[in-house]
């Protein structure tokens, strides 16, 4: 039997299921993983979207970024807004399509200025058309939003590009922005949920993007499936090939000495004629 468990064919199904069993184990902690990240992240979502909102210099400075575990707060200032360096940020969803995010930085009364989404707007006639904004209100306004880490490459898999148009950029990169304007910048951005006084036909608000735990933990499930099923097979191809070389010994067997059976010719020298020319007498030539 140990001649046909390691037969050339066998071998190959052997280092298949070797290689294949542990793979599946692997991608299915691999999925497991994903699964208790994305669980994490949106409980932290959820918790930080639920907490009272705060001020913004309790949660970010001048030369830093937002802390992961803060990303969601709201957060609170007061100051003016500064539509001079107002930027529009490309490629970006709203209830009509594919538009502009409105980004504009408010000039606290600390003397920072806070990066603000101030929301969604339609594009123009193309993709090169940098549409007019919504007014801000004159003077001094409160605000609220959700405040965001900067956004670079690793994290929205985009960059600033120096062939757009002037106004508008791809992420907030807030480092970058920074060069740019005449004031200190606090780390980080807030999409605006509140403000007053509120503005006539103001942006469409940024919706929150609520965190999913996806499918992972049924992927993970389905690979320790395979895995199960891959050696359920090999157990399985194993017991068959195993009762075919039983069956085939057996049919030997039965078969038998091909000189052992009983014969089908002509008898031995001593059974004498056979057929009906046994009853038949001889005739002898008569010679005259």
């Amino acid at each position: 039997m140990l001649k046909v468990l390691f037969s050339s064919r066998m071998l190959a199904f052997h280092a298949l299921v070797v290689l294949a069993v542990p793979s599946f184990i692997w991608l299915g902690f691999w999925q497991l993983d994903r699964w208790e990240a994305r669980s994490a992240q949106m409980n932290l979502q959820q918790d930080n979207v639920a907490a009272e909102a705060v001020p913004v210099e309790d949660l970010t400075s001048v030369g830093t970024d937002v802390a992961p575990d803060d990303r969601w707060r709201t957060v609170e200032a007061t100051g003016t807004w500064d539509t001079d360096n107002e930027v529009l940020l490309r490629n970006r969803d709203g209830s009509q399509g594919v538009g502009f995010h409105v980004l504009t930085p408010l000039v606290t009364e600390e003397g920072p200025a806070l990066l603000v989404n101030r929301g969604w707007i339609e594009r123009g006639e193309d993709a090169h058309d940098t549409p007019e904004p919504p007014a801000v209100p004159d003077g001094e306004v409160t605000v609220e939003g959700r405040l965001h880490y900067s956004e670079n490459e690793d994290n929205t898999g985009l960059s600033n590009r120096d062939d757009l148009p002037e106004g508008q950029i791809m992420i907030v990169d807030v480092d970058e922005l920074a060069e740019r304007l005449p004031h200190d910048v606090y780390g980080g951005y807030a999409e605006l949920t509140d403000q007053a006084p509120v503005p006539e036909n103001p942006p469409e608000r940024v919706p929150l993007h609520e965190e999913d735990s996806g499918m992972s933990a049924s992927y993970a499930v389905q690979w320790w499936v395979f895995a199960v099923v891959a050696v359920v097979g090999w157990i399985v191809l194993m017991r068959r090939e195993i009762r075919d070389a039983r069956e085939r010994e057996a049919a030997v067997g039965d078969g038998g000495d091909p000189g052992s059976g009983p014969t089908g010719g002509t008898g031995g020298p001593d059974d004498g004629p056979s057929g009906s020319g046994a009853d038949t007498p001889r005739t002898q030539a008569t010679v005259e």
